[in-house]
């Protein structure tokens, strides 16, 4: 990881005694092991989702627990288990770290073991598997975020959906490693018209004249963060548009944020080698930081 990362966090030394879930048990971090054989190691066939854990509760736990199943039934796996014994699951590990606040889950769902090393569904005999990783994590981003656009862009539905939290990220790991060794923190990256859509790891908007933008959300992931800060801003008077906008139009705003479950609303400086507005949190995006909190809170 980069010293600036949209998932950079303290260190924290609960995290080597952590309880980890899978499939169904509790178990010690050392012991939380898959098949090589498994569908997701093998292939990154499956389905995940990341949630914040605030004051004892995981914000926005319905929405969370909704996309997973929406996304699993788009490709066609049986979780094997209600939204309520998730949930159930997800409190379990969190009262046995101890967990009440300033801490992240990635719960994860694959097509479990296959029977021999190739990709026909079928050849899972065994699964699903599911998994909960739980982390003591309170995020230590220490100045806003730059970001490089790269060549690598969010593709149609017809190939992978990208609005699917899907195991397979190759694509976006690519586009940060494209991103850091062009000096950046992240990368930009465009959809297939070349219009500006998302990072290779959160949902991106600028501010222009007071106004919020943000891609049409055609190509991007379907977040959820992002989500609720369209909602923010259309109740709260702040102009928000879902549009498409080009590069011209992005290095001459104000203000750029990106959202995300994890670092809810980080601040972007720079987009390549150009200063973003004065190179910080800009007003409009402390608002919306402060709304947001206050939606967690409640």
């Amino acid at each position: 990881m980069t010293e600036t990362s949209t998932h950079a966090s303290e260190e924290d030394a609960r995290n080597e005694t952590l309880q980890l879930w899978l499939n169904g048990r509790v178990v010690p971090k050392a012991e939380a092991l898959v098949s090589i054989y498994d569908s997701g190691f093998m292939l990154g066939d499956g389905v995940w989702e990341g949630l914040r854990l605030y004051h004892g509760r995981w914000a926005f736990l319905d929405e969370h627990l909704a996309r997973l199943f929406e996304a699993a039934k788009a490709i066609d796996l049986d979780i094997g288990m209600s939204a309520d014994a998730l949930a159930a699951a997800l409190d379990e590990t969190r009262a046995a770290n101890g967990m009440q606040t300033d801490a992240h889950a990635r719960l994860m769902v694959t097509r479990g073991v296959k029977h021999r090393p190739f990709q026909h569904p079928a050849l899972s005999r065994s699964g699903p598997t599911v998994a909960i990783i739980m982390e003591h994590s309170k995020p230590a981003i220490g100045r806003p975020i730059r970001l490089a656009t790269v060549p690598h862009f969010r593709g149609l539905p017809m190939s992978q959906d990208p609005k699917l939290n899907s195991h397979s990220k190759l694509n976006c790991i690519l586009a940060c490693i494209a991103a850091e060794k062009a000096g950046a923190d992240e990368a930009l990256m465009l959809d297939v018209h070349g219009f500006v859509n998302t990072t290779n790891a959160c949902n991106f908007f600028i501010v222009r004249r007071g106004e919020v933008w943000t891609s049409t959300g055609d190509y991007c992931m379907n977040g959820i963060t992002r989500r609720k800060v369209i909602e923010l801003c259309r109740a709260n008077g702040i102009p928000v548009f879902e549009r498409n906008f080009s590069l011209v139009d992005t290095y001459g705003a104000d203000e750029a944020f990106l959202t995300g479950t994890f670092g809810a609303q980080t601040p972007v400086s720079e987009i390549d080698g150009r200063r973003i507005g004065e190179g910080g949190l800009g007003p409009v995006t402390e608002r919306i930081r402060a709304l947001y909190k206050e939606l967690v809170g409640a």
